[in-house]
């Protein structure tokens, strides 16, 4: 299969083609090169990709184009795909594609999950939907109150199973999984596959293919990465001195380890005149639409999030993402950082590393097998020595990866986790990512893993900056072996 060609040559018919082009789009994404043929053709398909690569179109065209080639002539519609998702917000952007690249096809498709009230979404599966895109909590609840139905599946996508696993919705999925038909055609993606993952797609996967772009050990090349060395108690202060410069950066994302600390950093910088908001499973989903549309239209500056409520944000033309907080799952740092630079343009990626996070940041260089440029020169930089450059082939054991080395949760404690009743699992209080000793990370809940918060302290008068980057360039990455279907 080439990896370069257009998308008249995938195969796809003119009404697709033509809602693809009314987007502009004239070059297919590598994943889409290499998944679309499959998927036409009815083979499951085992994908590998991160956000940002264009798999929602890759399994999104595929399935519009072989759904109306027997669409139904009236009457009841029953469900003939389901495209589960993790979050709300990935959720309604796989739904608003559907409708996107099938406005010229006679399918209905509707998405449902929690954090709203569910009478509007049952009114529309009473109409007929073809297409149903959901989250696991909301649909295991109108399955329940019988307005859900999945005998007549054709079709089932499983996007970011990766997150699912995260965010504690392994069990619902499985739980899902039991009501299909046997008889269907499985389309799995997921930034990474790790064994539980693994364990999943070989039993709900038959005879796939597999294709894979962009592991999430790589970072795109239009993006520039620097890290600062600041102490946590100064990293708001140094957050508001740098985003004073409005034409610098015209819009950032910015990333915090908890919710709290995304509402006292969005707090912060409204008060310092950067207009601001966050974004968090704590907001109200009204709320969270609000500022993502504020976001979108460039009324509101910066946008501060969590790593679940950041997940599946497709935000053209943002120029910079800040990693307020480092997170400890290297990977995750790949996937905030590809929020940026997407689409062939070019971004920034700036991050903030204290005292007790330059483990995390040994963690991500080996990761991404390259050394992350330090800002050798800035203000409120940390007194402490920068590590010593070359240091990403470190011969010592990766912190908190596969119980080596001590474990860090990442994030706060608060109440119990709860696992419907809006649809979505969620951990209580400030619950964030969490790497326990010896496993998968786990939706931190009930208070386990507790952490630091975000970056709380009393913000110093600003120091002049002198923003030098001094540090060594990326490493040539060792070569990689060729993967087999399961790895």
């Amino acid at each position: 299969m080439r990896d370069f060609m257009t998308f008249d040559e995938l195969q796809l018919t003119d009404s697709l083609l033509k809602a693809v082009k009314a987007e502009g789009y004239t070059t297919p994404t590598p994943i889409q090169v290499k998944a679309i043929p499959h998927a036409l053709l009815g083979k499951d398909v085992l994908g590998v990709a991160q956000t940002g690569t264009g798999k929602t179109a890759a399994f999104a065209l595929p399935i519009l184009q072989r759904l109306s080639a027997k669409a139904p002539a009236g009457g009841a519609r029953p469900v003939r795909c389901l495209v589960l998702t993790p979050t709300r917000e990935l959720a309604s952007q796989v739904s608003d594609s559907f409708g996107t690249y099938g406005k010229h096809l006679p399918l209905r498709h509707a998405v449902v999950f929690g954090g709203v009230g569910q009478n509007p979404q049952v009114q529309a599966l009473r109409h007929g939907v073809d297409i149903l895109v959901a989250t696991p909590g909301r649909l295991l609840d109108l399955i329940d109150q019988g307005h859900v139905t999945l005998r007549a599946l054709e079709v089932f996508v499983l996007d970011e199973a990766d997150r699912m696993l995260d965010m504690g919705f392994i069990h619902d999925v499985r739980r899902i999984i039991k009501v299909l038909p046997q008889v269907r055609q499985t389309l799995f993606f997921s930034a990474t596959l790790p064994p539980d993952i693994m364990d999943l797609a070989r039993n709900i996967l038959k005879d796939p293919v597999r294709v894979e772009v962009s592991p999430a050990s790589s970072t795109a090349e239009t993006v520039s990465q620097q890290v600062y060395f600041v102490e946590r108690e100064e990293k708001r202060a140094l957050l508001t001195h740098l985003l004073q410069d409005a034409k610098a950066i015209p819009r950032a994302l910015v990333f915090t380890r908890t919710k709290h600390g995304a509402n006292r950093v969005a707090k912060q910088l409204t008060a310092a005149g950067v207009r601001a908001d966050a974004i968090h499973g704590n907001k109200s989903q009204n709320a969270r639409e609000r500022a993502l549309d504020e976001f979108r239209a460039g009324t509101l500056r910066v946008l501060v999030a969590t790593d679940i409520a950041a997940r599946g944000i497709d935000i053209d033309g943002l120029s910079h993402v800040f990693n307020y907080d480092l997170p400890n799952v290297p990977e995750q740092y790949v996937h905030r950082i590809g929020r940026t630079g997407r689409a062939g343009a070019s971004g920034q990626a700036v991050s903030f590393c204290d005292s007790e996070e330059r483990a995390y940041l040994r963690d991500i260089e080996r990761t991404i097998r390259r050394s992350v440029p330090v800002v050798a020169d800035a203000a409120f930089r940390s007194q402490l020595p920068p590590p010593l450059p070359g240091d990403v082939e470190d011969s010592r054991p990766p912190m908190n990866r596969g119980g080596r080395g001590p474990s860090r949760g990442n994030g706060g404690g608060g109440g119990g986790g709860q696992r419907r009743g809006g649809g979505q699992r969620r951990g209580g209080g400030g619950g964030g990512q969490g790497r326990p000793s010896g496993g998968q990370p786990r939706q931190a809940s009930g208070g386990a893993q507790a952490a630091r918060g975000g970056g709380q302290g009393r913000p110093q008068q600003a120091r002049p900056a002198v923003a030098a980057p001094a540090a060594s360039g990326p490493s040539s990455p060792p070569s990689r072996r060729t993967m087999s279907k399961w790895g």
